[in-house]
């Protein structure tokens, strides 16, 4: 993965502490544990993030406040959250689809006696609800998000992350660093054909597909300069019209998130991209009010 600058890491920051969610063994030598090629067993241990950190990213990103630059130098001077930055980094250079993250959780979750009722796949925003509102994880809804991923990784993972778990229903939600280039340049084009292939693959093995749209988002600090609500605009208004023509259910979560101008409405998220806990006290009542519809 390329190295972020400074710059970036107030993005970068809140995209990785949600990783918490997977993490059940301690840190690793990355190095140390190198495998090549193909082998019976690809994936080592999940990353730690210590519980000081976590607690310090969740006061900062998850409780609603508005932040200012003394909470990102706090944060870039914990020495733990450096290191669990760096190591981050390199098992995701490993790993580029995101398939070693979910993989001891998607085997506990399928041979499990519990119904998988739904499962989530996305980006930061999903796997950062987990964080926010773990009260909803449970009970067969499972959270597969990860941090930073455009919509080509979550295709390449879905069939181990959704498919293969047999849920009732697959919650999908991308597209925010798609159009912030997180994986280099890429077409409109290209996003609706991985949104497609996941929706109809889901379709095909009988899963009940929810197409949410992308959050609003006024800038992306991660990407000076450029503008992304128009084509946020642009994206949701395909996925309306392509999930009403498919069938497919459809949750405009923009319109509730959203401000006068386009961007996160302040007191629905702390850096402008993400949901803090208020936003996905929203979000999830309009993903609730959807799954007790019997629309399949």
């Amino acid at each position: 993965m390329k190295r972020l600058p400074k710059s970036c890491l107030w993005a970068s920051s809140l995209a990785l502490f949600s990783m918490v969610g997977a993490a059940q063994s301690a840190t690793r030598d990355v190095k140390a544990e190198a495998r090549i090629g193909m082998v019976e067993e690809p994936c080592g241990p999940p990353l730690a993030l210590p519980a000081s950190v976590r607690e310090l990213l969740v006061e900062l990103f998850i409780e609603p406040r508005k932040l200012a630059s003394a909470d990102l130098a706090r944060l870039m001077s914990n020495d733990q959250f450096k290191i669990f930055l760096k190591e981050t980094r390199d098992l995701a250079a490993q790993d580029w689809p995101g398939l070693c993250r979910y993989r001891d959780a998607d085997e506990s979750a399928s041979t499990g006696s519990t119904p998988i009722r739904l499962v989530l796949m996305g980006d930061s925003i999903t796997e950062n609800w987990a964080l926010a509102d773990p009260q909803f994880f449970q009970a067969g809804i499972l959270n597969r998000g990860i941090s930073g991923q455009t919509t080509p990784q979550m295709l390449l993972r879905f069939r181990a992350d959704v498919i293969a778990l047999r849920p009732e229903a697959v919650h999908i939600l991308g597209g925010t660093n798609d159009i912030a280039g997180n994986t280099g340049p890429t077409r409109v084009q290209d996003f609706k054909d991985n949104i497609m292939s996941m929706a109809e693959l889901a379709r095909a093995h009988g899963i009940r597909v929810i197409l949410g749209s992308i959050p609003p988002a006024a800038a992306f600090n991660w990407r000076p300069g450029l503008d992304p609500v128009p084509r946020i605009r642009e994206l949701n208004s395909w996925l309306r019209d392509y999930a009403v023509s498919n069938g497919f259910d459809y949750i405009d979560y923009y319109a509730q998130l959203a401000g006068t101008s386009g961007e996160l409405d302040a007191a629905l998220g702390n850096d402008g991209v993400h949901p803090n806990r208020a936003g996905y006290g929203v979000m999830r009542a309009l993903l609730a009010r959807k799954l007790a519809s019997s629309k399949r």
